[in-house]
This record gives C-alpha cells, structure tokens and sequence, in this order.
C-alpha cells in the first residue's frame, strides 16, 4: 500500500476503491470522529475565557476507528484526505489531519463532487491543503450551535416543558407559531364575484367603466345582475405567444419541496435516499455514484454535461427541442461551492437502472434525471388568447392557453401544475354578440396565508437566509421530535409547549432568537470562509451579548408550574400533579418531598391464555433489556414462561399449549405442529 484515502461513507469507500486500483487503500472515517467535550464550564467543550478554545475529544465507539485509521497511516507513503466537499467535510478532513498527527508534506486534500471514474481519478491528480477558512467558519457555526443549544435547551427544560432551543431550530419554530397567531387573528372578508357560463368557456366580471370592481355583499351582487343581459359584446380579443420557460435544476432545498410536493418524501427521507444515490450503487456492470453531491445551493452545471446533454437531447428529440443555460437567481446567501444536483451521465436513463433501484430511490433518482434534461431543452410556447366582453358598461374577461409547441414540457409535463383552456376562434367570428346561458354569483370570503408545510417552511427559510441545505431536513425532525408541532394534512400545527417555548425565548431573547440576526449569523459565518472575517471576534461579540441575556433568564424568567389533574392526594389532600421522571409522565403529590405518594398507574392486562402449570393468567412481560416475552402473570410462584406468544389452544399430544412461532403454530413441548 503505497496511497490510504479516508472518505467519509463506507458505501463510498468500496465504489472509490474500484476505480483507483492496486495503489491504493480507501477507506472510511465513518463520518466525524471527534466532537467538542461536554466538560468545562456549562459542559460546552469550550474555553470562553481563552479565546474560545475547543476541546476536541473521540465521539463515543470511535476509539478503535481511530486507531486503526492511525496504524494505517503509519505505513502509508501518503494520506489523501477524500471528505465530502462541503464544509462540514472540510472540517472532517481537518480533524483526520490534526488526530492522526498528519505533516503537510505526507497528505493532501480531494474533493469528489461526483462518484464517478474520470472525476475521481482527475481529482486525485488535482489535490491541494486543507483550506483552513472553511473549517473555522465550520468550528464557528459549531461552537455558536453548542453554545445557544446547550443554555437555552438547559433553560427551557428547567423553566418550562420544552426540551430544546437552538440557533437556527428556534426560529424555525417561531415562524411557526407565528404564522398559526395570524391564522388565528385573521377575521375573514365577505366578497362575491360574478361568472358568465358561455357554452364553450366561462367569463368573469372584472371592471366597470373601466375600473376595477369588488362586490362586497350580496346585495351589490343582485343590483349588478339586474342590469346585466344574457347577450354581451366582444370588445376585444388578444393573441400572444408566450414562452414557458423550464425551471433551475435542483439544489438541496428545491430538491426537498418538489420531492415532498410531488413524491410525498419528508426531507429527511429525501437526502437519505439522495446520499445513497451519491455514494455509489451498483447498476449490474459497474458500481458508480448516480447523482453529484446533494448539499448545494447552486444551479450551477458542468460544461462537460452541458454539452452532453444537449447532444443527447438532439439526437433523442430533434435540433427544435435543444436549450440553452439560462439565467437564474441564487438564493440568499448561496455559496456556489460546486454544481446543481444532476446526474452523473445523461446516457444513464432511469428506465436503464430501474431494475437495480428500490421503487423510491427510482422516483428520485428520475425527478432528479427528469429536472436536469428538462432545463437543457428549449422553451415550450403557447398561444394565449384574452377575450374581454361588455355588458351594459361591465367588463368580463376570459383567458385561455393552448400549447403549440411542447418543448421542455415533452418530458417535464407529469411534474407541471398546467392544463390547457381553450377558447373559441373569436378572431373569425360572425358577430360581435355571444350569448350566455347563465349569470351566476358566488359568495366567498378571504382566507388567510397557509399553515407551512415542510416544503413552504424549507422555501420560507431558504428565502429569508437561515439555515444551510445540510441543516434543513435535521431542523423539520428536531420541531416534530420535541414535540414542538403536530402535523395534520401535512401541515404543521404548534403544540402547546410549541407556543410556550418561543414565547419565553421571545420574552427574553428577541434580539437574538430572530430572524434578523440568524441570518446575518450565516452571512458572517460566510465571511469568516472568505476570509473576510475573524472568527473569534465574531465568536466574542456573539457571546458579549448572549451570556448576560442567559443569567437573566434563568434568575428571572417565571417557571412552569406541574399540571393539575384535578384530584386530591389521598394521603395528605393536596393536589395531585403530572409530573416528568426518567420514564415518562407520572401522577404525584405536589406536596413533594413532605409526601411522597406517587398514584399507581392502572394498565389494562390483556390475558394470553391460561398457565399449563398453574392455571393463572399469561401476560406479555419484558426483560430488563426491553424484549418482549411471554410469562405467568403468578410469578414468582410459577416461572412458567415462553419467547412466542401463546395461543389458547393445547398440544393433542402432551397438551402444552401451542405457541405462534415463524408463522407456525407449535408445541414447544414435544415439537407437535399444527
């Protein structure tokens, strides 16, 4: 072994290794390998007073990775650092570099931003350092996340029956809770609006003499139609051809939506299949990553596939189909670190690998294909007629869209929220009067903005620039897990400790937990990576603020007390409360510690039949490890006990009762089945 490269991912390892050859040795970090120690002052691993000094110590069950990735690095010749390249992976990297007591000259740093053979090998022969900038700006976000997690998630447990706060968490929730006050607030607006039904096509009622109309009430609405006629002048028709134009390619949080919206994947689920689809799978003749790396915020493509795809796309669907780049807007904040999310190869069809890929990673794997052809293709256009009628100084308008050329829409339609509406020839007609068959008005009222969804939540998000595309999917499971919302029709709805946790972090840190300042957090973070900024003044001025906002609080800030269940402690006659211990809820006396009554917890047993040695009931029990198996409920007295569950009948032959095992009904006494 002349060469050890370290990635990340143990799938990646094995994919990489195939391309690279006897040379060298591929092998994985398993992810990060030391974390900041939960030691110090608040356990946070960090040395405020001296500058913010990070104490680095082996994540638990790492010892022997680490190890033996040193004795590997011993007998190298050199040490290739292959991290994801982000940085997270940048920070990865460094970590490797200081733990293995690596020297400048014995390694180097490579990033794969695809899994395939030409990249990884021309990646390889293009190696540089470390870039120290992105790993203190990674160590920053860290060390600010360790910070705010650790005292506020310590505050709200101790003042309130939250269980966590975080940086970016936080404010996710608050818009949240936000959102479901306005919905609360809102009062609804009667309106009515008023709709010609034409045999072919309907009209609506939108000016009159010129000027936008609103029909308040019902009453307007009936004066309107007394002076209306069945037969309306065409005052105007109007034919344009409007372009379609395809949408960006994917980056990480547009991948999230249209996968959610389309496909009905939570985020997480999401970039768990897309990381797979990353790493590398195994497509019958070779083993090759499907798709470039999946944490981006550029639509940015490779020249290389450009060209190609339009090539294919040529020789596929004609010269009239080809497109071209287009301009687009990056979002806030976007780092253009490497390209859009496509895949690997336009040749590699998802029809072509559908039989080596489970049925989600396939609908991935063809919305990301689909996306990325569809935005190298040309434009689709369509003819959009305006028709505006008159009626007695009323103006109705009615609009209509027909496809002439299908374009991009030829493989992107199925994913495309269109339909055509057709609206007669007008401009050939006979006369100037059509008649309708009907005037009718409708009632409505105005509704408010919409509960967030995880997509509408990830969009709002990324648009007013919090969080990063590698935090997203984390934050929706960490509100969900805690507690902190529900989800109905997709939507989230705030739970009560929802409300309550961002209301105290509010009372006490709204100059901090905002959106505001989270984003300006990520902007800085983004200048440390340039270059552009110090870290530790960064770090300093965060801190100067944040730690007298923290003593304030937990001096001040009111804390919760236990619910009450309305019933009276039988043994002293105060209160009985609800109460959190190590196993969940439980119901106490609020006189605690004077006494010390805990109310025993009335479970419902459901019997499994009758011991064959004593005749008392069998329940389900569990070991002290958790396992479930099936006893005699007359225990210790009888230690009648089995792993299946029991069935309520006997064994023929020795009359045992018979167990459900492997789908089997049997007799664990004589082996007898049935």
């Amino acid at each position: 072994m002349n060469n050890l490269v370290i990635v990340e991912s143990p799938a990646k390892s094995k994919t990489i290794e195939k391309y690279l050859g006897g040379e060298y040795k591929v092998v994985s970090s398993k992810g990060h390998i030391r974390d900041l120690a939960t030691t110090g002052k608040y356990g946070l691993g960090i040395d405020i007073e001296n500058n913010f000094e990070p104490n680095y110590v082996a994540i638990k069950g790492k010892s022997k990775d680490i190890a033996a990735l040193k004795k590997m690095a011993k007998e190298a010749d050199k040490v290739i650092l292959a991290t994801d390249p982000d940085r997270e992976g940048e920070a990865i990297s460094w970590h490797l570099y200081d733990e293995l007591k690596l020297k400048d000259a014995d390694y180097e740093r490579v990033v794969f931003n695809e899994i395939t053979k030409d990249v990884v090998i021309n990646s390889i022969h293009n190696p540089r350092k470390i870039d120290m900038n992105l790993v203190k700006s990674q160590e920053t976000r860290r060390m600010l996340d360790r910070i705010i997690g650790f005292r506020l998630s310590k505050l709200m447990q101790r003042k309130t029956g939250g269980k966590s706060a975080g940086r970016v968490q936080s404010v996710a929730l608050k818009l949240v809770v936000d959102r479901e006050r306005e919905i609360a607030a809102f009062v609804p607006k009667e309106y009515w609006t008023i709709e010609a039904d034409f045999k072919d096509f309907k009209a609506s009622l939108e000016k009159y003499h010129n000027k936008k109309i609103t029909i308040p009430n019902e009453v307007s609405a009936d004066e309107i139609l007394n002076k209306l006629s069945l037969s309306f002048k065409i005052a105007n028709v109007e034919e344009k051809e409007k372009l379609k134009v395809p949408k960006d390619p994917f980056r990480t949080s547009t991948l999230q939506q249209m996968a959610a919206n389309k496909l009905n994947f939570s985020s997480s689920k999401t970039m768990q299949i897309a990381q797979k689809l990353y790493e590398g799978m195994n497509i019958g003749k070779e083993t090759v990553g499907l798709i470039t790396y999946m944490r981006t915020d550029s639509t940015r493509l490779s020249e290389v596939f450009v060209s190609d795809t339009k090539k294919y796309v040529s020789s596929k669907y004609g010269d009239e189909y080809v497109g071209s780049v287009k301009a687009s807007k990056e979002p806030k904040g976007a780092q253009d670190a490497h390209e859009a999310i496509r895949p690997t190869s336009i040749m590699r069809t998802p029809e072509s690998i559908k039989e080596y890929l489970s049925n989600d990673e396939y609908k991935l794997y063809r919305l990301i294909y689909i996306r990325s052809l569809a935005y190298l293709m040309s434009n689709a256009k369509t003819k959009a007629t305006t028709l505006e009628l008159e009626n007695n100084g009323y103006q109705f308008k009615a609009t209509g869209s027909v496809l002439t050329f299908d374009g991009y829409l030829k493989v992107y339609k199925e994913y495309e929220d269109s339909e055509d509406t057709i609206l007669p020839d007008f401009k050939n007609y006979h006369s100037d009067i059509i008649v309708a068959s009907k005037i009718d008005k409708f009632q409505h009222f105005t509704k408010p903005a919409p509960r967030y969804t995880e997509s509408s939540l990830i969009k709002e998000m990324e648009a007013l620039g919090i969080g990063r595309p590698s935090t997203y999917a984390t934050i929706m499971k960490t509100i969900k897990d805690r507690g902190y919302v529900t989800i109905e029709d997709k939507k989230f709805i705030p739970t009560e400790i929802g409300f309550e946790t961002t209301d105290k972090l509010q009372e006490f840190f709204s100059d901090i937990v905002n959106v505001e300042y989270t984003a300006n957090m990520e902007t800085e973070l983004d200048q440390i990576a340039d270059e552009k900024l110090d870290n530790i003044q960064v770090l300093h001025k965060f801190y100067d603020e944040f730690a007298p906002l923290v003593e304030k609080a937990f001096k001040e800030m009111e804390k919760k007390g236990p619910e009450k269940t309305g019933e009276v402690c039988p043994e002293c006659g105060s209160d009985l409360v609800i109460r959190n211990g190590k196993f969940g809820e439980f119901v106490a006396c609020s006189n605690y510690p004077t006494c010390k009554y805990i109310k025993k917890e009335e479970k419902e047993v459901t019997s499994f039949g009758k011991c064959p040695k004593c005749g008392h009931d069998i329940v389900e029990r569990r070991t002290k490890k958790g396992k479930i198996f099936y006893g005699c409920s007359n225990f210790p007295k009888c230690n009648y006990a089995t792993w299946y569950e029991p069935t309520t009948e006997t064994c023929p032959n020795c009359h045992n009762l018979l167990v459900k095992k492997n789908k089997n009904i049997v007799c664990e006494e004589c082996g007898y089945t049935k």
